[in-house]
């Protein structure tokens, strides 16, 4: 019954930034670890950030290390990705997904461990 919504997504040209926010149905806030994921067409599924219940640990793979960050705003029940510098290889449709009952600071880096995913909302980069 739980449900995960994507929105932020857009058009924007290389250089610029956009917000991703990610709201959730639970009734509970801060009963889930939050992950990114992208997948750009003819490409697989790839991680760009993970945060923990807590929001105390976070993780990113290098190719948007210091470009992108995640953070959660629990009692809205809303994750966020801040996401700067944006080249075309960003470009892809990005999903949010929760990992309920993980332990409070653990992160949660492999998609197959997450129990609930969004629709996805498209990003665009032009050069």
């Amino acid at each position: 019954q739980v449900q995960l919504v994507e929105s932020g997504g857009g058009l924007v040209q290389a250089g610029d930034s956009l917000r991703l926010a990610c709201t959730t149905s639970a009734r509970t806030s801060g009963s889930y670890a939050m992950g990114w994921f992208r997948q750009a067409p003819g490409k697989d599924r790839e991680i760009v950030a993970a945060i923990s219940r807590s929001g105390a640990n976070t993780y990113y793979p290098d190719s948007v290390k210091g470009r992108f960050t995640t953070s959660r705003d629990n009692p809205k029940n809303t994750v966020y990705l801040q996401m700067s510098s944006l080249k075309p290889d960003d470009m892809a449709v990005y999903y949010c997904a929760a990992r309920f009952q993980a332990v409070l600071n653990r992160i949660v880096t492999m998609a197959s461990e997450y129990d609930l995913w969004g629709q996805g909302t498209q990003v665009t980069v032009s050069s």
